[in-house]
């Protein structure tokens, strides 16, 4: 009878030891990636008939700079979060597009979420000296996003320039910004 309290008891602190280490605070690379191939999927090339209400909107590469250095620091770290915050409160309109793959648009919504709820940690570790500009670039870059929609009466037209938008965004951070992501099993 001991043997057996003393077995659960050792089972039960190692899963109490490994539940508690600490997991690091930092957006998964993958999981960028896997929601650009999902957002770049779910409807195909920018449609014909959208052309002529395709605008330009000012991308704020500032705001994912790095500064010579090799790492991102953490308020660049934090602008991805933004910009996935950003992303998510987009994509809580209830007129979403149906032409698009609604299981697609489904999980690529899942794992926008996903990502926030998991690198909520970053938000303590803001380094505020170049935040502040970083999150004003963000602010007006996503608010011109959501004016477009809006002007546009949330058309399937304006939704895919706001795709286009998003897709250059992602793909940016994936080229320009990776080393600041976690990569499980990087090739």
């Amino acid at each position: 009878m001991a043997l057996q309290t003393i077995t659960w008891m050792s089972a039960f602190l190692c899963l109490a030891q490994v539940c508690s280490m600490p997991m690091p605070c930092q957006l998964q690379g993958q999981l960028v990636r896997i929601t650009h191939n999902l957002l770049r999927d779910m409807g195909g090339h920018f449609p014909l008939e959208c052309l002529q209400e395709n605008v330009f909107m000012a991308f704020p590469a500032t705001a994912f700079a790095t500064s010579g250095a090799p790492q991102l620091s953490s308020s660049g770290a934090k602008a991805i979060y933004e910009t996935l915050k950003n992303i998510d409160t987009l994509f809580g309109a209830d007129d979403l597009p149906t032409k698009w793959d609604q299981r697609k648009l489904e999980n690529f919504q899942n794992i926008v979420y996903r990502q926030i709820e998991e690198s909520k940690c970053m938000m303590g570790s803001v380094d505020t000296s170049d935040y502040l500009i970083r999150a004003e670039g963000l602010n007006t870059y996503f608010g011109n996003i959501a004016t477009v929609i809006k002007e546009k009466n949330f058309s399937f037209c304006a939704w895919e320039v706001v795709r286009k938008e998003l897709l250059f965004t992602l793909q940016f951070i994936l080229e320009h910004n990776s080393d600041s992501l976690l990569w499980s099993n990087r090739t």
